[in-house]
């Protein structure tokens, strides 16, 4: 087996080791060139070499709003030797910040990574970001690392078995050979070079997946055989913890992964450092795999090859050789256990198993603040069966302990501060969950599991398809399906009869606004009918709404008079998720609980009326994940 040689130039640096060979820019970090299996360069050899492989970042000013910001590419402007010996090769391009940069650079020093090891079909990338005492604030919108292959080679993309398929060409998006359509992402190919994708939707969205879901995505090139992967091993150093949605392989070729960005969340999720916040993150190890098939052998089998890949790299997690001090070693973390049980009187007496419970660490915080942090790390796992959990090699630090448990509406945060230590093996014994619960249920919509998967999500407008995604489990990843509302409901909005209506046929997957004329939209109004066969004289209803999504939304709600003003319930203005443009199914996850006076309910025949008031736009809206009607306790 070869050993690992390093040949530094003026102005690149080469790392080989008898399997692949990868050239970078000096001091800049920029990986230029990837050889691999007979091709010189598995990177866009048309493209900039700035525009290759690299790290990038977007930042904004303190105060800013939205999600956008100057988007920086990070060009290192020192070059350091970290590791060089016969098995390891670790290449340090780090930059600098000082006050004379500021407003022309983001506020961070920032060391990149590289890693190559002997005998490895690969090479690792990670980085260290740092904002130090003193620094002035700033937002921190979004960081990559990102690969723009040769689009003559690469054509076949893979995120998961059922969501792999032959990509258009990058030239197939150019005017003249697409349509724009809603939001520049999205496109209609009209002309494109190879007409079997002529009438198609291309939208990088619609191959979005969950972090707990997507742990390698990438590229074959059939001739000659080969795979190039991306693989994650794991979301430790990832924002918005496993729900978290984002962006994977698409058209360009391009791979990357993201480490923070707002997808699915919004604003929300931008990282805001305050004036001298001292702050530092390591971002990855992430792996770049490359495997081949033999002369002859099927090429979609280094697909599976990957997968298998992705079984090692985690189960080597944490890596025991990247040389930054900031990256603690297996020994250096902590472990916890325990058990996790729901205690809901109207469901059961008894103690219920928390089966399948996503449970985790992240920094301290409100209840469910998981899924907008960013600053720090999460650790997560699901429990078994019976509830019990494990979750290993968690850094040290001061952690509180979430969780959500598919089946139960709400969150679950463990009050007493977690303390990690080197070495620890914490026992937590015993924990409940009690979910939000004032009487017994006297009806409910849907499956509380923070997603809208189970509603009705329409066949798509025929003139919008990507072939991907017909009699799909994800067919909600198609285009325009928000516009298949006004169509559906032309004169009058859904009306649902509890007990009559069946929620995966008769409940539209998002309350979006209706379209009226190609300017102008209209809110929308839900009923749920309900029967009532007495009124109890005394306490309070319970109407809980659980949220799978909200894009500048105003949900309200009004019982048995469509016209109450104000309503008895609002939930003022929320979310910027986009995940109904997005083609996600959920987004950042809400809970809101609405008390119903027994003397606005009547005995017999009752209306709910839920009412998304804001409607400037096509995008407006929410997705439900459960809702439920508790009479008093």
């Amino acid at each position: 087996m070869q050993a690992v040689k390093l040949h530094i130039r003026d102005h690149h640096v080469t790392m080989e080791n008898g399997i692949l060979r990868v050239t970078l820019s000096k001091p800049d970090g920029i990986v230029i060139a990837i050889k691999y299996n007979r091709i010189d360069n598995l990177l866009e050899i048309a493209n900039d070499e700035s525009n290759r492989g690299y790290w990038d970042f977007v930042w904004s000013p303190p105060g800013s709003t939205g999600t956008t910001g100057t988007f920086e590419v990070i060009h290192g402007t020192k070059f350091e030797v970290v590791v060089e010996t016969e098995e390891q090769i670790e290449l340090s391009f780090s930059r600098t910040w000082d006050t004379s940069l500021q407003g022309k650079l983001g506020p961070l020093n920032i060391d990149k990574r590289f890693v190559m090891l002997r005998g490895s079909s690969g090479f690792y990338s990670y980085a260290i970001y740092e904002h130090l005492e003193g620094w002035p604030a700033f937002n921190l919108d979004e960081t990559r690392i990102v690969f723009k292959l040769r689009k003559d080679k690469f054509h076949y993309m893979a995120m998961a078995d059922n969501r792999q398929r032959y990509m258009p060409l990058p030239d197939d998006r150019l005017p003249g050979r697409a349509q724009p359509l809603d939001y520049p992402e999205a496109v209609l190919l009209v002309n494109p070079v190879e007409p079997e994708f002529k009438g198609e939707v291309d939208d990088k969205y619609q191959y979005s997946g969950d972090n707990k879901d997507v742990k390698v995505h990438g590229w074959i090139c059939e001739e000659p055989s080969v795979g190039f992967w991306l693989i994650m091993p794991s979301n430790e150093f990832r924002t918005g913890g496993p729900s978290k949605q984002d962006l994977t392989s698409h058209v360009g070729p391009i791979t990357l992964s993201m480490f923070v960005s707002a997808h699915y969340g919004g604003e929300d999720l931008v990282v805001k450092f305050g004036e001298g916040e001292a702050w530092k993150k390591v971002f990855g190890p992430v792996f770049v795999y490359l495997n081949s098939a033999a002369q002859g052998d099927n090429p979609f089998l280094l697909w599976e090859d990957a997968k298998q890949q992705v079984l090692e790299q985690v189960e080597s997690w944490p890596y025991s050789f990247p040389a930054s001090q900031d990256f603690p070693t297996s020994a250096e973390r902590g472990n916890i256990s325990g058990k996790l049980l729901v205690r809901d009187r109207c469901m059961s007496d008894d103690y219920m198993m928390a089966n399948g419970a996503y449970i985790g660490l992240a920094p301290p915080g409100e209840i469910g603040s998981w899924q907008t942090e960013g600053k720090g790390y999460q650790f997560w796992t699901r429990a078994d069966e019976l509830g019990y959990f494990s979750i290993n090699n968690i850094r040290t630090g001061e952690y509180n302990i979430y969780a959500w448990i598919p089946g139960f509406i709400g969150d679950f945060r463990h009050d007493e501060l977690i303390s990690i230590i080197p070495g620890c093996n914490i026992d937590m014994g015993t924990v409940v969950y009690e979910p939000p619960r004032d009487g017994p249920t006297i009806w409910e919509i849907g499956i509380p599991d923070r997603s809208a998967r189970e509603f009705y999500v329409p066949d798509p407008n025929p003139k919008y398809i990507n072939k991907l995604y017909v009699d799909h489990p994800d067919r909600f990843r198609q285009y325009g399906l928000w516009e298949r509302y006004s169509e559906l409901y032309p004169n009058g909005d859904l009306v649902y009869v509890v007990g009559e209506s069946n929620y995966a046929t008769d409940w539209f997957y998002a309350q979006v606004t209706r379209k009226k004329d190609e300017k102008t939209y209209q809110a929308t109004t839900w009923q749920i009918k309900f029967n009532l066969d007495a009124i109890e004289p005394n306490g309070t209803y319970t109407l809980r709404l659980a949220l799978a999504s909200a894009a500048q939304a105003e949900l309200q709600v009004r019982v048995n008079n469509p016209n109450e003003n104000p309503p008895l319930f609002t939930t003022g203005l929320i979310g910027k998720d986009n995940t109904i443009a997005r083609h996600g199914i959920h987004g950042l996850y809400r809970l809101f609980n609405v008390g119903l006076p027994n003397t606005s309910l009547v005995q017999g025949n009752n209306t709910i009326y839920l009412t998304q008031s804001n409607a400037t736009g096509p995008f407006q809206g929410v997705m439900y994940d459960y809702i439920r009607l508790e009479g008093p306790e």
